[in-house]
């Protein structure tokens, strides 16, 4: 007898997917297998329930995305103090974390979506006669991808988990986790099967969304993989994933994971998104605009979306720019955004005609003042906030309060896939390319002095490349929460999280490179009353505006801008010196899902 295949509910799709994707289709609540994945939009919805898992209350949505990514050498919360949500941050989370160890919590959640997404490969290639009928095709392919979607976010936050790529089935209930690279090597072979299946962005309806799965995003998944299957980990010893193994720094030892493997494959697909996909770097103000405001056109800088419906995710709810209870851009009396933010050396990293700094790091907050009257505010010198992300950009869709606010985190974008291809293309030796991809992401930073960026480039050696990547992606994706993922597959996390804490005791000090930074910063207004302008962040600036108002500590005193405590206590709170965030730079699999996999799941890495 045939099996039974459960179309996913519907009413959970159209809560926690994208809006735009046509659903109507029969109520029937089950249909053979053979049915639904022989007719496309049986097909099609389907699928929409693996999407559908990217939005599950404890999975993605609210723990997930709001705790995977932080601290970093230029990311941290801005609480310092101690408490379930530091440790996640802090390399010191336990198994029974309170944040973590939850019924569908983010490692269960996701084997859902793999179930879901297992079920579809399987039906699509029984009876979806992939063969011959190209909209087939794609599904089949935008599954796969969503396969390596979800178990590169997995291993992004868990290191060695079960690699499970068939539905569950009797004897396969119950699994222990696997060494990464069985998982790496399936789902780049995934990626690979895929790519012909799929259009670039606007080469069919579903592509048209960045929430739908492109050629364009698979090149790039694919390179992106790559980097980390072949870079550094906390790994178990061969032989021991799942026996409680402390584990060691390692890489891989696999002869298909090697650089010297998979780098020429990773190139020529970026090179294919590059020359063929349409896509394009916009200028950086309007790219963080479009993204405040939910543009899901695909064909612009962004690959791949979260895609959350717009009355679901918490991604300016935590991340914002903070802002204090009834402003008119949360209309509500509980604070929202502002969990975390760049650390305040960030801001020196970038040279002061980079546009992306005063967008990447802002040092306010929106707060309603006693006139009533809404306003940015200076912050302390410690607490700094992700300017990519604000409510008062929300202008089409104004957030409303809710504990939801529908914004669609961003995967992937193109200046990501031409940093990837600037570093591959420099590590096998093609200097000259990867220059240029380097460039490109320059002059978008440098518009106003296109010579200096182009001069900065030609200054490059092979020497220093790699370096000058290094300290780019910084520059580029702050808040983004791509960098941890890239100083684990550097081998560098200890060491830049080192250099992050001696960076902020210098700014303390005013030693160092930080040395000429005022202890007076002052401010004013622009015409329109509330927005803030500052003088004293910048070497030089002593000398200030007739009539700013200096920076004032709670006493109402002026006050130097740079607290040498607080600065401290930033410092401590990206690791405690009694936890090595290399060993417990994954997540321990919690209590609650090492109890539901009843003794077949062990934590590894000291836990």
């Amino acid at each position: 007898m045939k099996t039974i295949f459960k179309i996913f509910a519907l009413g959970a799709i159209s809560a926690a997917c994208v809006s735009c994707i046509d659903l109507t289709t029969p109520t029937k609540s089950s249909f053979d297998e053979s049915v639904v994945f022989s007719n496309y939009d049986l097909a099609q919805n389907s699928i929409m329930g693996v999407y559908a898992d990217f939005g599950t209350q404890n999975g993605h949505r609210g723990r997930y995305l709001c705790y995977y990514g932080i601290n970093t050498d230029i990311e941290a919360y801005t609480s310092t103090t101690a408490g379930v949500k530091l440790d996640i941050a802090a390399y010191d989370c336990s198994p029974d974390n309170s944040q973590l160890s939850l019924d569908k919590g983010p490692f269960a959640s996701m084997y859902e979506g793999i179930e879901r997404v297992n079920l579809c490969i399987k039906g699509l290639r029984e009876y979806g006669n992939v063969a011959e009928k190209e909209d087939m095709r794609y599904l089949l392919g935008e599954a796969l991808v969503l396969r390596a979607v979800l178990y590169a976010d997995l291993m992004k936050a868990y290191g060695e988990v079960p690699a499970r790529f068939e539905p569950v089935s009797p004897s396969t209930i119950y699994l222990n986790k696997s060494d990464k690279d069985v998982i790496f090597k399936q789902i780049l072979a995934d990626i690979e099967e895929a790519i012909p299946y799929l259009p670039h962005p606007n080469g069919n309806a579903a592509t048209a969304s960045t929430g739908r799965i492109s050629k364009a995003f698979a090149e790039g998944l694919y390179a992106r993989l790559a980097l980390a299957a072949s870079g550094w980990s906390w790994r178990p010893a061969e032989g021991k994933v799942g026996t409680g193994d402390p584990g060691s720094m390692d890489q891989t030892k696999d002869p298909l994971l090697q650089a010297s493997v998979l780098y020429p494959k990773a190139l020529n697909y970026l090179r294919d998104c590059i020359e063929r996909s349409g896509l394009k770097l916009l200028d950086f103000e309007q790219l963080w605009k479009d993204f405040n405001n939910m543009d899901m056109t695909a064909g612009k800088e962004v690959l791949f979306a979260y895609p959350f419906s717009d009355g679901r995710g918490r991604w300016n709810y935590t991340f914002a720019v903070a802002n204090t209870t009834n402003t008119k851009w949360i209309g509500t009396s509980t604070s929202r955004g502002g969990d975390a933010g760049p650390l305040p050396t960030v801001y020196y990293m970038y040279d002061e005609g980079d546009v992306r700094r005063d967008i990447s790091c802002v040092p306010f907050h929106w707060e309603k003042c006693v006139d009533g009257v809404d306003r940015e505010l200076l912050n302390g010198g410690a607490t700094w906030y992700f300017g990519k992300y604000r409510f008062d950009w929300m202008t089409k869709s104004p957030y409303t309060g809710g504990n939801d606010d529908g914004i669609k985190p961003i995967y992937m974008r193109y200046a990501d896939v031409l940093l990837m291809a600037a570093e591959i293309a420099a590590n096998l030796g093609y200097l000259p390319e990867a220059k240029g991809y380097l460039r490109q992401v320059r002059e978008r930073a440098f518009p106003n002095d296109i010579a200096a960026a182009n001069e900065y480039v030609n200054s490059l050696t092979e020497a220093n490349f790699f370096d000058a990547i290094v300290e780019e992606r910084a520059l580029e994706f702050v808040g983004e929460m791509l960098r941890k993922g890239d100083l684990i597959r550097w081998g560098l996390l200890k060491d830049k999280l080192d250099a992050a804490k001696a960076d902020l005791s210098a700014l303390a000090e005013k030693s160092g490179k930080y040395a000429g930074i005022p202890d007076y910063v002052y401010y004013d207004y622009a015409e329109d009353g509330c927005t803030i302008r500052w003088y004293g962040l910048n070497k030089g600036e002593s000398d200030p505006p007739a009539g700013w108002t200096v920076y004032t500590n709670s006493d109402g005193e002026a006050s130097k801008y740079y607290s040498v405590s607080a600065l401290q206590k930033r410092a401590d709170a990206l690791y405690k010196d009694s936890v090595n965030p290399e060993q417990h730079m994954w997540w321990p699999i919690s209590t609650f899902d090492l109890t539901n996999a009843v003794g077949y799941i062990k934590n590894d890495y000291g836990y």
